[in-house]
């Protein structure tokens, strides 16, 4: 029997706590779920669990520190839940290292494939690696300038030193670098990178530009303003 995939939930909701997560373990997840920041934080550095999903309005430690503590320590996938969608709470939260947000109130099907969206990047659900996807490039290390991309290792260089990526970063500069010089649009990037079927927001698009920009160099990628991004060649 496949292992069954881990979910840290940090809700302080007891309602919605307990119904997600009644929700969650009966599409096969295992779930820990804890009412605040602090016992969150806790049981991530005890269970190291495959996901978490992290309201953002929780007491103790909201949920974008805990997020940036995560990060500090994990490249574990994050998923934020915010009450309103219009909220600098999401862009806190993809900038404190969230790689998505689900917007309250949520129905379970769709929180539940935006979860499976995510571990599928991660190369987790269904055991596949992200080696199939359609942006790695086979053989060898890409140059451009003082960047280098192993594209086999998944190591990133600059200026010959090392650049810790989340996958979602690499993964969207996995796409950059496969078509150098070729405008993506926001809308393409979320279909190829967050596997989004339909139309999202693009601002998980550009706050992940933003964070791959001040790792790469700003320069790197450039804004075309109406269209999308492109990696200089």
């Amino acid at each position: 029997m496949a292992e069954q995939t881990h979910v840290l939930f940090v809700e302080d909701d007891d309602v919605i706590r307990e119904a997600t997560q009644l929700a969650l373990e009966r599409d096969g997840f295992a779930v820990t779920a804890m009412p605040d920041g602090l016992s969150g934080l806790e049981a991530f550095r005890a269970r190291r669990p495959d996901i978490a999903l992290l309201d953002v309005m929780v007491p103790g430690l909201d949920g974008v520190s805990l997020c940036r503590r995560i990060r500090d320590e994990s490249t574990v996938p994050v998923i934020m839940l915010s009450a309103r969608a219009d909220s600098i709470d999401v862009v806190l939260g993809l900038e404190a290292g969230a790689d998505d947000y689900v917007t309250k109130p949520f129905d379970g099907a769709v929180l539940v494939a935006r979860i499976r969206a995510v571990l599928r990047r991660f190369g987790h659900a269904g055991g596949a690696r992200a080696e199939a996807d359609s942006a790695a490039v086979a053989g060898g290390v890409l140059t451009f300038g003082e960047l280098e991309i192993d594209t086999e290792g998944m190591e990133v260089r600059r200026a010959g030193q090392p650049v810790a990526l989340t996958p979602t970063e690499m993964r969207l500069l996995l796409e950059f670098s496969s078509a150098p010089g070729t405008v993506l649009s926001r809308d393409k990037l979320l279909e190829r990178v967050w596997d989004y079927g339909w139309g999202g927001d693009t601002r998980v698009v550009d706050v992940h530009v933003q964070r791959l920009r001040a790792k790469i160099g700003q320069d790197r990628i450039e804004t075309v303003r109406g269209f999308g991004y492109k990696l200089k060649a």
